[in-house]
């Protein structure tokens, strides 16, 4: 018999519960909805102090615009529209079928499995959650282990607003997220790096799991040609800005910058007066975020070390401040010919280093994206219509933003994905409540129907029907 607060105990609560109650109606979905929310709301200080205490530093306003707020849209777009997303959508039917009537109704799926990274610990759970509990599921939630005031205050606090058979939180390391990715849920969304997401696809493959991997990669910004000087300038700073967020810890960050050949001292002239303006003092600042633990620290140093040694330029976005490992606080920085055999350009970054790569026309931007894994997200700055059009159309991302950086992701009417490496399915709005709901299919069938006639024996006249179909 396992432990009652064993793993494999707590999924089963999860899962007889969700077997007892298959389909919950809207009043007790949108009860789990608030439930979700309060818990956000009331807990919305010790939430930020433990992001904090998590990553060394992150300033408490970031975690309320970047985690809790989103999360509370979520939650709220999911309760406004849950009476329409639940109402059974109507098909049409073929002429040789009718007066029958055809119709498509979402279901819940029953036990499901969310995997949460470190880097936006509350956003990545709380949105998947609205997702899963307007769907009517039952939910098991793995925190990550390199946030573990984060994960301990949410498992601690979880039951003051569910009953432990409607959700539960886990810690734990990498050994309990194995654990975690063998369980046969009823579908699994695990956010995360390439890598991982193909050791947890491995595992729910034994049970046909269904899984939605929100993974990450390379996500290029394009500064389209021809842009004015102060278009130009608007580029670079909404580029820095969303580079800077979390120090760059953010899976859709700008990763590197396709910019026309010769504009390269112009950007990072640009660049370092938004730095200026938005980090005055870089070196003690609150508002800047420090990488989350030794090891990644010491991967992106890594990473500069390499680029240096191949002869690659190295430039201070904050003039005059240096880099704190004790503190893990490294300031932005940007590199210049970086060649495409460098890790810095062949794995995600994760943190603020930014890549400049020119080019020589559009045509030479939008091939060098296609020769490369298709990127979760994507960035392009231009007040040409046409340029804009072409960039759309002839490129694959997960999600666009344009003139701008990060902000699809927060439009809860938008599925966010990504597509190949970068991830598999979508979830945010209507597409999540899809996601983690079964699609029934339903006929009805008419008390007047023809279909009568199409049964054996078949004789003359079922063979003048059928050429009359196949006609």
């Amino acid at each position: 018999m396992p432990h009652p607060d064993s793993l494999a105990s707590r999924f089963a609560r999860l899962q007889r519960a969700a077997r007892d109650d298959p389909n919950p109606d809207r009043a007790v979905r949108a009860r789990r909805l608030r439930a979700l929310d309060r818990l956000l709301l009331d807990n919305e200080q010790a939430f930020a102090d433990a992001v904090r205490q998590d990553f060394g530093h992150r300033s408490p306003a970031e975690t309320r615009l970047l985690e809790l707020f989103p999360s509370h849209a979520a939650i709220r777009h999911a309760s406004h529209h849950l009476r329409r997303w639940m109402r059974p959508q109507a098909r049409s039917v073929s002429l040789w079928f009718q007066p029958g009537r055809a119709e498509l109704r979402y279901q819940p799926l029953g036990a499901v499995g969310i995997i949460v990274p470190w880097n936006y610990p509350i956003f990545l759970a709380a949105a998947p959650l609205a997702a899963a509990l307007a769907a009517g599921n039952r939910a098991l939630v793995k925190m990550s282990e390199l946030t573990p005031a984060t994960a301990a205050l949410f498992a601690e606090r979880v039951g003051k607003y569910f009953a432990d058979d409607e959700l539960s939180v886990v810690e734990g390391d990498v050994g309990v997220a194995q654990e975690f990715s063998r369980l046969p849920f009823d579908h699994l969304l695990f956010t995360g790096s390439t890598a991982v997401g193909r050791q947890v696809m491995r595992a729910a493959a034994d049970n046909l799991t269904p899984v939605t991997l929100e993974l990450g990669g390379k996500s290029p910004a394009i500064i389209g040609p021809g842009l004015s000087t102060a278009q130009f300038a608007h580029a670079v700073e909404r580029i820095i800005i969303g580079k800077s967020m979390n120090a760059g810890q953010t899976c859709i960050a700008p990763d590197y910058v396709l910019l026309p050949a010769g504009q390269e001292q112009a950007f990072i002239d640009v660049a370092r007066r938004v730095v200026g303006d938005c980090y005055p003092d870089i070196e003690r600042t609150a508002d800047y975020t420090t990488i989350v633990d030794q090891r990644q620290y010491a991967r992106l140093c890594a990473y500069l070390d390499e680029a240096r040694a191949a002869g690659a330029r190295v430039v201070d976005l904050a003039p005059g401040a240096v880099a704190d490992p004790a503190a893990r606080r490294l300031p932005p920085l940007a590199l210049l010919d970086a060649g495409d055999e460098l890790r810095v350009m062949q794995e995600e970054i994760f943190g603020p280093l930014l890549p400049l790569r020119p080019y020589r026309d559009l045509d030479a931007a939008i091939a060098f994206i296609n020769s490369r894994p298709r990127p979760l997200a994507l960035y392009y700055f231009d007040r040409a219509p046409a340029n804009i059009e072409r960039v759309l159309n002839e490129t694959v991302a997960g999600g666009v933003t344009i003139n701008d950086t990060i902000l699809h992701i927060a439009q809860d009417d938008l599925p966010f994905g990504g597509v190949g490496p970068s991830g598999m399915g979508c979830y945010h709005g209507f597409e999540g409540f899809q996601t983690f709901s079964a699609r029934k299919a339903v006929f009805r069938q008419s008390r007047l129907s023809a279909i009568g006639l199409f049964k054996p024996p078949y004789g003359a006249l079922f063979e003048r029907l059928t050429r009359i179909l196949l006609r």
